[in-house]
């Protein structure tokens, strides 16, 4: 693998269209962008350069890392997900300080959780700062379409006082920076990762689904890489970006199209939201907003089918040949 060091079309700050679009947004080769985390021959990049498969099979699961650290962003990918039985199997696209911070990481999540045959993957997004695992802010949802029928672009908005999680250009969740939050919000410098592990321990139904190796190996498709941040250097922790917004088309949050959007699409398809989860939080944490009619509908999906919590070193990468085990599961 070539370990190319370039400086990604480093912006003075987000530069991202109208409803979070990002078409004209440069996309970057693998090699500009990404290097092999873990894995050996299970990460494959195409011919073009453009896209990069990663599997799981009964030796190994694998992964790739960004060449770069980054301070704020925009970061794009289009993925296809395995599709027939993909019990246990976990891809994950996620932005990580853990190697760094391993005990006051920042974190910022899409996470897959594949299912028995005739059951739909499942997405959950996760944000945590400064190691605060023991406040998961985990939501979940069913997804409105099958992923691993054809690419999907997923993508996180990242700037010093919120983070918005897309798919296909439409927004499905929006983090604000509040005071009580503090440190829990992320604000160090972070990489870019893309991960497929074996989760069996916790991703389909608390475990009682294992990976099951006779229908591997499991391939994710990646492609559309887009890195567009600010780049930090990883020796000062520094950059010589100005992070305050300079253009019109640098979005403050969402439109009110675009909220309209995803404030149905998460009265139809989340399934689970930390703000509502009484066993864990008998006080809501204070970013919360609870609605009543939310809090009704979600009372329908059982926290503990989705298993018991994962905490600490699991999302550790530091072993070449590990999975990327213990995502904070509800």
């Amino acid at each position: 693998m070539v370990n190319l060091y370039v400086n990604l079309f480093v912006m003075c700050s987000v530069v991202v269209l109208a409803h979070g679009s990002s078409r004209n947004l440069p996309i970057v080769s693998f090699e500009e962008g990404y290097s092999q985390l873990f894995g050996d021959s299970n990460l494959m990049i195409l011919q073009d350069g453009k896209s990069a498969h990663l599997s799981l099979d009964e030796r190994t699961g694998s992964g790739f890392v960004s060449h770069d650290l980054y301070k704020h962003g925009f970061f794009s990918a289009s993925i296809k997900l395995p599709a027939d039985y993909t019990a246990g199997v976990v891809v994950a696209f996620y932005m990580s300080n853990v190697d760094m911070f391993a005990k006051n990481h920042d974190e910022i999540d899409f996470e897959f959780l594949g299912n028995i045959r005739g059951k739909e993957w499942r997405l959950q997004t996760n944000v945590y700062g400064n190691g605060s695992t023991g406040a998961g802010r985990e939501e979940r949802y069913g997804l409105w379409f099958d992923p691993s029928d054809d690419f999907h672009q997923y993508s996180i908005l990242w700037s010093k006082d919120r983070i918005i999680f897309y798919i296909d250009n439409v927004p499905i969740r929006e983090v604000k920076k509040t005071e009580a939050m503090g440190g829990d919000f992320p604000s160090k410098p972070m990489s870019l990762y893309a991960t497929i592990w074996d989760g069996s321990n916790w991703a389909t139904n608390g475990g009682k689904y294992k990976v099951n190796y006779k229908y591997s190996p499991y391939i994710a498709e990646f492609s559309d890489f887009v890195l567009h941040g600010c780049a930090v250097d990883p020796i000062e922790m520094s950059t010589s970006c100005d992070t305050a917004p300079k253009s019109q088309s640098v979005p403050t949050g969402t439109t009110k199209e675009s909220r309209t959007k995803m404030q149905n699409l998460r009265k139809k398809y989340m399934q689970y939201s930390y703000c509502y989860d009484t066993t864990r939080y008998q006080v809501p944490p204070s970013e919360c907003v609870i609605d009543p009619l939310e809090s009704e509908r979600l009372r329908g999906f059982d926290p503990v089918t989705f298993g018991t919590s994962h905490r600490g070193h699991g999302k550790r990468h530091h072993n070449r040949r590990s999975y990327r085990h213990g995502i904070n599961s509800v």
